[in-house]
């Protein structure tokens, strides 16, 4: 099994593969997407939404602006308000909810604020994440509760099944003991608040704490809000001795713990998407996707 780190400048692992010459790219779930609510029958207009529907993998800034939505309420006002919320946070997490606003449907009653729907999703975290199981699962794999959840975070935006979370978590964990950084470009959208892009080798230079080409071990907080398939695999990732991976197409994601073949795995990635992928441009800090 090949354990060294291959140059950074050489190659990169992620998912789906957002080309330069070598690599692979995250996903950073649903940033384009509409806010789902569930709505009231009458005037939509004029009736407030019955509900409101967190996804799976929404960043915390998406929570945000679907709650201004849901209340009707300027642009902002939710991120403004968290100062107002006695949130129960880790104390690793210095008041960020970002891990901890978690995936559900919040009924919206008769005078909810930002603050209370807020809370909600935070006790909905703490009440998942609170029991024995999740605290043993943690402290098997060398974890503290936060960075389990941190590493769900990074597995709901890198797997590209429910089926390949178990693996992903392995890799992740993998490089960790091994002192190897993680080379995912999901850190990297975060950073720079960009959703599925492919990012060019450029990407991989910025002076973020959640570049995680440059930096060693784990982002300083969660990158999104996973939902509870992501932090099963986290506590319980599939056994494997998996380093690198690649999804070269939908339906076929290649896990591998060999550099030479994972470099064949992302040859066959660009071989089959040299039409959709462009370089990026010098200066550029993100690869474009061609038209």
């Amino acid at each position: 099994m090949q354990t060294k780190t291959p140059p950074r400048s050489t190659i990169r692992l992620t998912r789906r593969g957002r080309l330069l010459t070598l690599v692979a790219g995250a996903v950073a779930a649903g940033t384009a997407v509409a806010v789902p609510l569930l709505m009231l029958t009458g005037d939509r207009e004029q009736t407030k939404p019955a509900a409101l529907v967190i996804p799976e993998g929404w960043r915390a800034s998406q929570v945000y602006d679907a709650v201004d939505k849901a209340l009707r309420l300027p642009p902002g006002s939710t991120r403004k308000s968290l100062g107002k919320a006695a949130l129960k946070l880790p104390s690793q997490a210095g008041g960020n909810p970002e891990g901890y606003l978690f995936p559900s449907t919040y009924p919206i009653r008769e005078g909810a604020t930002p603050e209370s729907l807020i809370q909600a999703m935070v006790d909905a975290a703490n009440d998942k994440y609170g029991g024995a199981p999740v605290a043993a699962g943690a402290q098997r794999n060398a974890m503290n509760l936060y960075q389990a959840v941190t590493v769900a975070s990074i597995v709901q935006a890198e797997a590209a099944t429910q089926a390949d979370m178990g693996k992903v978590a392995r890799v992740i964990l993998n490089r960790l003991a091994r002192g190897m950084p993680l080379q995912v470009d999901s850190t990297i959208n975060y950073a720079l608040n960009h959703g599925a892009l492919r990012t060019g080798q450029a990407g991989t230079q910025t002076e973020s704490p959640y570049d995680s080409y440059q930096r060693m071990g784990l982002p300083p907080t969660p990158i999104d809000n996973p939902g509870e398939d992501a932090m099963r695999a986290a506590l319980n990732p599939t056994p494997g001795d998996w380093l690198y991976f690649v999804t070269v197409k939908p339906g076929d994601t290649r896990f591998t713990s060999d550099y030479d073949e994972h470099l064949r795995n992302v040859a066959d990635f660009n071989a089959l998407h040299q039409s959709t992928v462009t370089p990026a441009p010098s200066g550029d800090p993100l690869g474009s996707p061609a038209p």
